[in-house]
């Protein structure tokens, strides 16, 4: 994956955002009081998916760079995000303050120390708050994740964990052509099939307390991750 800026710092806190003006403010707060406290130089960077509001006003008010992405979709945000990153290790997280910014020590130091290429979180094993996900939203995760460890080999039980992380050197590796939900799958995907070394570390899943419109549609996305399970391989999914 061609990523545009050098490398000069140490970490990039990658946030896609699609109106979350409420939520994404609280976020960059917990991201940078993180680097704060453990003296890791580093960026928030924003990515901008056309919101409606006034996320991208916030997000530089709160001392985020932020990058716009024309094109909707959680994928192409992503992608917009790592190849306009500085950071030496690449986390990257909602903006909906579902996800702890304020304690990745984890996550980051897996990296950090070389201990692995890629780090997924796992709600099912750090918790889900009562109201953060519907019912027939966990079944479909368990599900999905099922068949993608079985598809792509990896011994990864929440493919969908919106909180996951990998260094600069492994995203230059990997080549990613999805644009929607579906992205989730894709970036593990094609990290097993670069043999990339994948952890995963638990992370709790908060019910977010802001007043936003949900972006997930359990059918339609679920739909989305098993088209591109099933399919994988067949290049049906090489475009932007």
């Amino acid at each position: 994956m061609l990523i545009k800026e050098k490398e000069s710092l140490e970490l990039s806190v990658i946030m896609p955002c699609l109106n979350e003006a409420e939520a994404v403010g609280h976020c960059i707060a917990d991201a940078f009081q993180f680097m704060e406290k453990h003296n890791i130089r580093g960026e928030v960077l924003v990515v901008d998916n056309e919101s409606e509001d006034a996320s991208a006003r916030v997000a530089e008010s709160h001392g985020a760079r932020v990058v716009r992405e024309s094109r909707r979709g959680y994928g192409r945000a992503i992608r917009t995000g790592i190849a306009n990153s500085r950071g030496r290790i690449l986390i990257i997280g909602d903006a909906d303050t579902t996800y702890d910014f304020e304690h990745l020590e984890k996550m980051y130091l897996l990296l950090a120390k070389d201990k692995c290429d890629m780090v997924i979180g796992n709600r099912f094993a750090g918790g889900i708050e009562k109201g953060a996900m519907p019912i027939i939203h966990m079944l479909g995760v368990r599900f999905l994740s099922y068949c993608g460890r079985k598809k792509f080999g990896v011994d990864v039980y929440d493919f969908h964990c919106g909180l996951r992380a990998l260094s600069r050197k492994s995203a230059e590796k990997l080549n990613f052509f999805t644009g929607g939900m579906e992205f989730a799958t894709e970036f593990i995907a094609v990290a097993a099939e670069k043999k990339l070394r994948i952890r995963q570390i638990p992370v709790k899943l908060r019910k977010c307390e802001c007043k936003r419109k949900s972006k997930l549609r359990t059918v339609r996305d679920g739909l989305r991750h098993l088209r591109y399970i099933v399919t994988r391989g067949n290049n049906l999914y090489k475009h932007g």
